[in-house]
């Protein structure tokens, strides 16, 4: 099977990005499941009913979040009703959502787990020891993992953790696009981070200018996206489902 993830989905420009070139990027690598990380898709950030519907029309088949999943609570009833919008799996039991989806793929299915950081982040659940306790859950040969963290150490760290245990594992969070994706050696497709679906002039999606100020004074500064020329950044995997490893990964990169 061929996997695409994309990176943070930014504002309506993103998903309009999205809107636009998923269809050929799906049709040109004959993509079968595609995973978006949806936690900044609505404007001013977070993730609202809308713009969850707007990714999921233009063919995202599973949304993963982060730590802005949650910030806006018209999107608790969407998270509850468990239709392939998820949230980190090592929030606290009482959050809305769940941390992992099964996606039906008629012969067999495929576990999407979302999991949040906690290096520079929210103090949650152990990260690694919820990626346990998931795993002991799940019933699936193939497992994706969307990783939303910010310590590059801790990505790596989780790489080399799961290595043999899951069949892809992105990171996101920074909106930058690395370009370290590999194989582990026991078949654990990696990257650290996919990289972001948003403005291309901007400082991870938002106005350079208000970025700058925010910085340079320490003082409270509203973040506007920016406008003009966008991007879209992910990887492709292919994944052997009948081992649940991966056979091949590439980068995938577009700018208006």
């Amino acid at each position: 099977m061929k996997v695409l993830a994309i990176g943070d989905v930014v504002g309506q420009a993103g998903c309009e990005m999205v809107r636009q070139h998923l269809p050929k990027i799906r049709s040109e690598h004959k993509i079968d499941l595609c995973i978006a990380n949806g936690e900044n898709s609505a404007e001013g950030n977070g993730i609202l009913p809308s713009s969850a519907s707007a990714l999921f029309e233009a063919g995202v088949d599973v949304i993963t979040t982060g730590n802005h999943g949650l910030r806006r609570r018209e999107i608790n009833e969407l998270l509850d009703q468990n239709i392939g919008l998820i949230r980190p799996a090592n929030y606290h039991p009482t959050a809305h959502g769940f941390g992992y989806y099964l996606y039906d793929m008629l012969s067999y299915r495929v576990a999407v787990i979302n999991l949040q950081g906690v290096v520079y982040m929210e103090n949650l659940e152990n990260p690694f020891e919820c990626m346990d306790r998931v795993l002991s859950e799940v019933d699936a040969t193939v497992k994706i993992v969307d990783f939303h963290a910010e310590a590059t150490s801790e990505k790596l760290a989780m790489g080399y953790y799961l290595d043999g245990r899951v069949s892809l594992l992105f990171g996101t969070h920074t909106h930058v696009q690395t370009a370290d994706e590999r194989i582990y050696p026991e078949g654990m497709g990696y990257i650290t981070d996919l990289g972001m679906c948003g403005p291309s002039e901007s400082v991870l999606g938002v106005k350079p200018e208000l970025a700058i100020r925010r910085l340079k004074t320490h003082l409270p500064t509203r973040f506007d996206n920016a406008e003009g020329n966008c991007q879209i950044n992910g990887v492709v995997a292919e994944i052997n489902e009948r081992t649940g490893k991966t056979t091949k990964i590439y980068r995938v990169s577009i700018k208006q």
